[in-house]
């Protein structure tokens, strides 16, 4: 056992499991486990079936007041006037230059209520800078607890759990519920993830977080469910190929740098940075892509990328990818004459061991989403 980092907060879960805990990792300022039990058991529990993760140290921005869609319409990449009741989008928010600063999901809880959900401080200050008197955006993750279910058996626990109908049908990707009984507690529930498998996010006052996390374990006792940490987590969204704030993504790259040009709606009017992406369209000198390294996770993770003796990028993470076999497989930033699938390159680690390199399609796990559609 390892007690947490000084300085850092603890998650509302984290009294079940800190005693198990052998590292632990800041994400956003809280203490967060590498893994809890065996790291491998828990990826397979994500892929195979079902995992609970604490997802609690995300900041949440509430946008509050007669002009709170208006407010985030002005600093989302995305349309939040035409967002459905009960859908949530999934976008970003750069910068006046068009740098990005956070990738992002909006979820309108009412009329007067917008809840942003992201990683970084700048994107509270991009939504004051641009709410009117009278609208108000406060931080208020340190009020709730969020549990994610992931895995494909998250869909059966979370019906053990409650009454409303989950199935794909009636609980679509990508859409919330809002004041539903969850083990008899009132939650927020998000189908959502960060691992490209089937998966919910159950949002609870931080006051019924250890109720909510004992109620999912005995729920999933015979479904093979199993608390999780970040290794496992990290290794299942470095497959599917999502992003991660200063990472993949920093001040110094748009958004057609990092795969996000999709979430640009240029069409529904002005927002902070459009008119400088627009400008920059076409122009990006670079992709983040897949690598998989002939080295193992801590030489490649890092490294820098050359292509015919040329720097060309640089591996952001790497893991050993159970999809691979076991093969090292990284993100990467690359330059846009790097990018194609099946393009050779010598990863240089910090010691200046040398190592092959090989582009692979993006992401390597479940490109279609069906997993986390189905």
């Amino acid at each position: 056992m390892a007690l947490p980092p000084e300085g850092l907060h603890s998650t509302p879960f984290s009294p079940r499991f800190a005693d198990r805990v052998e590292k632990w990792i800041d994400i956003y300022g809280h203490a967060v486990p590498l893994f809890i039990s065996d790291p491998v058991e828990e990826y397979e529990a994500i892929r195979t079936a079902v995992a609970a993760l604490d997802y609690s140290m995300l900041y949440k921005w509430y946008v509050e007041g007669e002009d709170a869609v208006a407010t985030v319409d002005a600093v989302f990449s995305r349309s939040v006037r035409d967002l459905d009741a009960g859908r949530i989008a999934y976008g970003v928010i750069v910068d006046a230059d068009g740098m990005m600063i956070d990738d992002v999901t909006v979820a309108v809880l009412g009329p007067g209520l917008v809840v942003v959900t992201g990683g970084n401080p700048a994107s509270q200050q991009s939504l004051e800078a641009h709410a009117p008197s009278g609208t108000t955006v406060t931080e208020r993750r340190d009020a709730f607890a969020v549990l994610a279910l992931q895995g494909p058996r998250s869909r059966d626990v979370l019906q053990r759990l409650t009454h409303i109908d989950v199935s794909n049908s009636a609980f679509p990707y990508y859409t919330f519920v809002r004041d539903v009984p969850v083990a008899g507690i009132t939650a927020l529930v998000s189908r959502i993830g960060f691992t490209a498998e089937l998966g919910y996010e159950i949002e609870v006052p931080r006051e019924r977080a250890l109720d909510l996390w004992d109620a999912v374990l005995d729920a999933g006792a015979g479904l093979g469910v199993k608390a999780a940490g970040a290794a496992a987590l990290l290794t299942c969204r470095t497959e599917a190929g999502m992003i991660m704030g200063e990472l993949e993504y920093d001040r110094t790259v748009t958004p057609f740098e990092c795969r996000m040009s999709w979430a640009l709606d240029f069409d529904k009017g002005p927002f902070q940075g459009r008119d400088a992406l627009l400008a920059k369209k076409g122009t990006a000198q670079g992709r983040v892509v897949s690598v998989v390294v002939d080295a193992a996770p801590e030489a490649a993770e890092g490294a820098r990328l050359e292509m015919d003796g040329r720097d060309v990028g640089h591996v952001t993470m790497a893991v050993p990818s159970p999809v691979l076999a076991g093969a090292t497989l990284g993100l990467a930033r690359v330059h846009r004459d790097a990018v194609k699938s099946g393009t050779a390159l010598t990863a240089v680690a910090s010691d200046g061991s040398r190592a092959d390199a090989t582009v692979r399609p993006t992401p390597v796990y479940d490109p279609e989403r069906a997993r986390a559609r189905g």
